[in-house]
């Protein structure tokens, strides 16, 4: 692993799918969607969108923000099983 790779700082970020646990706070689709796109645009590297099995809303919050990360370039270290 070279230095780089070593100092890398990865952001996970679990707005969407722990965002709505506080009692009284709720997203609809279209607003997950927002969110997921601003998190994209900031250069988040993960996005947990959520827990599609939750719900019919959240499954489909979940596909829309997939999709639409979908041309998302990756850095390939991401993925590496040499990246451990």
């Amino acid at each position: 692993m070279t230095q780089e790779q070593q100092e890398r700082i990865i952001i996970f970020d679990t707005t969407l799918r722990d965002g709505e646990q506080c009692p009284g706070a709720t997203l609809n689709v279209d607003e997950k969607l927002l969110i997921a796109k601003q998190l994209a645009r900031l250069g988040v590297d993960v996005i947990e969108a959520g827990f599609a099995y939750a719900s019919p809303g959240d499954f489909e919050a979940v596909k829309k923000s997939c999709r639409s990360r979908r041309n998302r370039k990756w850095p390939s270290d991401l993925f590496s099983s040499k990246s451990n």
